[in-house]
């Protein structure tokens, strides 16, 4: 009999146990918020249960609240933080999911962003200390908003 192991490691798993690195947003009980390394504008976030969930539909019914609590938090304090005129928030299940972990996008926008339908031209972070600090214009709406 063959035993196969899976070597495989969640990222966002590794972000909510500090084992890898991430520009933290947002932490509660049952939540992570960070910056999306890939932002489409700088601000975006993701938002993630700390235990691994692949999709919506495998989310526990005591998770639906935290982590849409949270991501109506995140919708507020990013515009703020950024200066933007609203959000745009997104999840995937499966398809064109990135990582198989859930995760709700919150993205800042503006009127004539150039977000077109799903063309979403990325647009990073000039360099490390803009990502800092980013992460801690929303940091401090996140406290501001709690």
């Amino acid at each position: 009999m063959l035993l196969v192991v899976s070597t495989s490691v969640c990222v966002f798993c590794e972000i909510a146990a500090g084992r890898s690195d991430a520009e933290l947003v947002l932490e509660s009980e049952h939540c992570l918020g960070f910056l999306d390394i890939r932002p489409l504008f700088p601000g975006h976030c993701l938002l993630i249960p700390r235990g691994h969930v692949e999709t919506l539909p495998e989310l526990s019914e005591d998770l639906v609240a935290p982590l849409f609590l949270e991501t109506r938090l995140l919708s507020k304090a990013v515009p703020a933080a950024m200066g933007a005129q609203g959000s745009f928030i997104a999840m995937n299940n499966k398809v064109s999911q990135s990582v198989p972990h859930i995760h709700v996008h919150v993205v800042p926008r503006n009127r004539k962003d150039g977000l077109k339908g799903f063309f979403w031209p990325r647009h990073g972070y000039r360099n490390d200390d803009h990502m800092r600090e980013t992460g801690a214009a929303i940091r401090a709406a996140v406290q501001e908003l709690r």
